[in-house]
């Protein structure tokens, strides 16, 4: 005598067509979502807890909505900023617009940047070469300086003492003078 299949949901015996999935057996009308109790019919399916999901019960509780293109997120998951976010969306907000998954990244005012481009809109700028200062200034003359970059205007050598003279709104170190 074989053993007979018995329906997970109705606990009653398949003899019939019958669908086999997380490890159990079902009729396949009793084949259904958790949470609306619709039959699913997709080859493909959701679970949750062991039990399956229909797509729609499955976008609707439990995946998050995108803060960038406010679309259902069915992948991996960013969180920043208080927020979820596809991988593809999370960028940067600044020139560059690339994306920031596995990045540093900077955040002021609600928005995202890159390194590159934080540096480049909001840190102090050299008064010499006007790029970024992005570790320790040198502050001289009322402006910010790198400290490779603060050098005389005549021999052209870097200014480290503490005295020195301006001349034509320059910096002139003490062995000039």
């Amino acid at each position: 005598m074989s053993e007979q299949i018995v329906c997970y949901k109705c606990n009653e015996v398949i003899t019939q067509r019958m669908i086999t999935a997380l490890g159990k057996t079902w009729h396949p009308e009793h084949f259904l979502c958790l949470h609306c109790e619709s039959q699913i019919q997709d080859a493909t399916f959701n679970i949750h807890n062991g039990e399956p999901v229909c797509a729609k019960c499955f976008v609707e509780r439990y995946t998050h909505i995108c803060a960038g293109c406010k679309e259902p997120i069915m992948e991996r998951t960013i969180c920043a900023l208080g927020e979820n976010w596809h991988d593809k969306c999370f960028c940067c907000d600044g020139a560059c617009k690339k994306p920031l998954v596995d990045q540093t990244f900077f955040e002021r005012q609600g928005k995202v940047y890159c390194k590159q481009d934080y540096e480049d809109a909001f840190a102090a700028k050299c008064a010499k070469c006007e790029k970024p200062i992005t570790d320790s200034a040198l502050v001289a003359m009322n402006m910010k300086w790198h400290r490779d970059c603060f050098c005389c205007n005549r021999c052209e050598n870097p200014i480290t003492s503490q005295t020195f003279t301006v001349v034509d709104d320059k910096p002139i170190c003490p062995a000039c003078q």
